[in-house]
C-alpha cells in the first residue's frame, strides 16, 4: 500500500515537470495558474516541489507567436508584470511567516513533505551569502522557498530585505521568461523536454555541490578524529 502511494506521488511529481502539463495549465488558466504556482513556490513552505524554472521557460516558449505550439491570448509582457508581482508578494509572505512562526517550525518534527534539513540548508545558505542569497536563491529550487522564510527568522531588516528581494525576483522572472521566449523561435523549442531536464540539473547543481562539500568535510573530520 505504501509502495503504491509512493509510486503515485513520484508519478505526480514527475508530471509537474512535463511540458505537456505546463501547456495544459496555460491553455486553461493562463497567467493566473502560473502566477499562483510562482506565489506558492516562494510564499508557502510546502511549495518547494513546484516547477518554477521549467514552468517559466515553457511559458516564454509558448508566448512566442513564431512557435508552432503558441497559445493564442498569451502575452509575454502580461506574464512579465504579473509574475514579478506574484513572486514579490510570495516572498513577503515567506518573510512574514518566518518572523512569526520561525521557532515553531524549527521545533516541528519531520514529515513526508517537510523536513528540517531544508530549513537548515537554507539558513546556512543565507548565513554564508547574506544579500547575495536573497538574489541567488531564486535560481535554486528549495532555496527560493526557504531563504525568504529564513530571512524572516533571522530578523533581517525588512527595508534591506525587500529591496534586494525585488531585484532577485525581477531578475529571475525576466531572465527565464525571456530565455524561453527566444528559444520558442528556434529548433531547440522542439526539444523542450530535454531543455527542462538541463535547466533542472543546472539549478540544483549548486545545492548538490554544497551537499558534496559537506559530506567530504564531515569525512575529513572523521578521519582526523
Amino acid at each position: 500500500m505504501i509502495h503504491q502511494i509512493l509510486d503515485s506521488a513520484l508519478m505526480w511529481l514527475k508530471s509537474l515537470h512535463n511540458p505537456d502539463t505546463f501547456a495544459s495549465w496555460l491553455s486553461t488558466g493562463g497567467v493566473w495558474v502560473v502566477s499562483g504556482i510562482i506565489f506558492a513556490e516562494t510564499g508557502l513552505l510546502l511549495g518547494f516541489f513546484l516547477p518554477g524554472d521549467s514552468l517559466l521557460i515553457t511559458t516564454g516558449v509558448l508566448c512566442n507567436p513564431l512557435n508552432p505550439n503558441h497559445l493564442d491570448g498569451l502575452s509575454i509582457w502580461m506574464f512579465q508584470v504579473i509574475l514579478v508581482i506574484a513572486v514579490i508578494i510570495g516572498d513577503q509572505c515567506g518573510y512574514a511567516l518566518g518572523r512569526k512562526t520561525g521557532d515553531l517550525v524549527y521545533a516541528r518534527k519531520d514529515g513526508f513533505l517537510f523536513k528540517k534539513k531544508y530549513v537548515k540548508n537554507a539558513h546556512d545558505f543565507y548565513e554564508k551569502y547574506g544579500i547575495v542569497a536573497i538574489i541567488a536563491c531564486k535560481f535554486v529550487p528549495i532555496m527560493r522557498t526557504f531563504v525568504p522564510f529564513i530571512a524572516g527568522v533571522a530578523r533581517m531588516p525588512y527595508r534591506k530585505y525587500v529591496l534586494w528581494d525585488i531585484v532577485g525576483g525581477t531578475v529571475w522572472i525576466t531572465s527565464l521568461l525571456w530565455v524561453g521566449y527566444y528559444l520558442g523561435q528556434t529548433e531547440l523549442a522542439n526539444r523542450l523536454d530535454k531543455i527542462i531536464v538541463l535547466v533542472v540539473f543546472v539549478s540544483v547543481l549548486p545545492m548538490g555541490v554544497g551537499i558534496l562539500k559537506s559530506i567530504l568535510k564531515s569525512g575529513a573530520k572523521g578521519k582526523i578524529a
